[in-house]
């Protein structure tokens, strides 16, 4: 509301949630030693590995819709707000292909609540950020 008010634009920062809604991340010890992932308390195996029960559900949400598990993380928000710009990162060509397909999912309002319920600042285990990282960034902890 506050970006309408000022005629702004919202960029979703990470908006599948720095992999964990495409789904294929099951173990996050196959993460690469290097990987930044590593270091964010959410991607802690024990933290991980709580949270894991949402990304089944979740699943089965985009299976009912048809689309996969990225597309649906980005139809989400685009259909909670059509001036909305999300930015996910990609560096191979068929996802491109495929986030961009997400543009054209609609979601109905039922589909939409049942998002919402399951993954929220309520539901998800962990925190962004490490403590000292979040001290030197201006963002929002969930």
């Amino acid at each position: 509301k506050a970006c309408e008010e000022l005629g702004a634009t919202f960029v979703a920062f990470s908006p599948v949630a720095r992999g964990f809604l495409c789904g294929d991340l099951r173990d996050v010890g196959t993460l690469a030693a290097n990987d930044i992932r590593r270091a964010m308390p959410r991607f802690a195996a024990d933290t991980y590995a709580a949270n894991l029960p949402m990304l089944d559900a979740y699943q089965a949400i985009a299976l009912e819709v048809g689309c996969t598990p990225a597309q649906l993380a980005l139809a989400w928000l685009l259909n909670k707000d059509k001036d909305l710009v999300v930015i996910p990162g990609t560096i191979r060509s068929e996802f491109l292909k495929e986030n961009n397909a997400a543009g054209s999912i609609v979601l109905n309002s039922d589909v939409m609540a049942r998002l919402e319920k399951l993954i929220n600042q309520s539901t998800v285990t962990g925190a962004r950020y490490n403590e000292p990282t979040q001290k030197e960034i201006d963002t929002e902890e969930f």
